[in-house]
């Protein structure tokens, strides 16, 4: 099925670009720049080495509420676990996620999340947690619309990453999100090979099991690819400055930032979710995504801001068009 959406996009990207983009101020940005960057012998041409573009992941290539989908991932992981460890009948936040109170298992905050984390992504092979992640991905179902979270990608930026690479670009993730969860699929989804995913870290360990090589999860932080993180892990790890940078929070705002300074013509966007009837409407007060600097430094300094409701046609793949 992925196969033919991609097939069919990809034709859309040569006779009509971006179908589910209404034809406003936001689509016309994204047309005018690809124009004047691929125009040979023109000003503003850039050769397609530098044609690099970086797109965050969470609330902008696909859903982020009501939570994260890898800490959905993770507290479904100690779900699965718990019989195995009984010693989390009694101690929080597992006692609490067993029951199903998410409410109480997330009110330790950050320190909650970290031990839900260590418990279900470490101590794995690289392989195991790949293969744990893809079946999760093929049977979890998201809480409020029950389609499976690779359904829950915005079908107008799929469009979008398509679009790009039709003219020239090398499309990169770059996102707060585990990179370890999410190389396992954005190939099949959005058409981004396991290589061009930047994304946060844990260290691992270089062990021989038998006489098999493995990788193994440590339960240490290598590297957190969020708010100052991103500008930095685009310098570690793509080496290039992109010329167009997508993102929907206040965590993306130092990719735009670092994105925007670069000489030369730049696209900098940002997906507003103010849809709540599609989706979801949220913004500077959300605990999840939360857009409030960013969308101020956006109206400020002429960013584009995408509106969900007034730009796209449709949010969804399964949607009617």
């Amino acid at each position: 099925m992925w196969v033919l959406v991609f097939l069919a996009v990809n034709v859309f990207a040569q006779s009509a670009p971006l179908p589910s983009w209404n034809d406003t101020a936001a689509k016309k940005a994204i047309m005018a720049f690809v124009g004047r960057i691929t125009k040979e012998g023109g000003p503003d041409f850039v050769p397609p080495a530098e044609r690099i573009a970086v797109f965050d992941n969470d609330g902008t290539l696909w859903a982020e509420q009501p939570l994260y989908f890898q800490v959905l991932f993770a507290m479904d992981r100690v779900r699965a676990l718990a019989p195995q460890h009984p010693e989390w009948r009694d101690k929080e936040p597992f006692a609490s996620l067993i029951k199903g109170d998410m409410t109480t298992a997330l009110a330790g905050g950050e320190h909650a999340l970290l031990d839900i984390v260590a418990a279900t992504h470490f101590g794995m092979t690289t392989e195991e947690f790949e293969r744990v992640v893809k079946e999760w991905l093929a049977t979890a179902k998201h809480p409020k619309t029950g389609r499976p979270y690779t359904e829950m990608i915005y079908q107008p930026m799929v469009e979008l990453l398509a679009f790009l690479r039709a003219n020239g670009f090398k499309t990169f993730i770059v996102s707060g999100g585990g990179v370890e969860f999410m190389r396992p699929w954005t190939e099949r989804i959005y058409g981004i090979p396991p290589e061009q995913v930047v994304g946060s870290s844990g260290k691992l360990k270089f062990e021989m099991r038998g006489d098999k090589p493995v990788l193994v999860k440590l339960p240490e932080v290598d590297f957190v690819d969020d708010k100052e993180g991103k500008p930095a892990g685009i310098q570690k790890f793509i080496g290039r400055r992109p010329i167009a940078a997508f993102g929907n929070s206040d965590g993306d705002l130092q990719m735009l930032q670092w994105t925007a300074a670069g000489s030369g013509p730049r696209l900098m966007m940002l997906v507003h979710h103010d849809d709540a009837k599609r989706e979801w409407a949220y913004d500077r007060q959300s605990k999840i995504g939360r857009l409030d600097r960013a969308l101020d430094e956006a109206n400020a300094r002429g960013w584009a801001v995408v509106s969900m409701k007034g730009d796209w046609r449709r949010v969804f793949p399964f949607e009617g068009h």
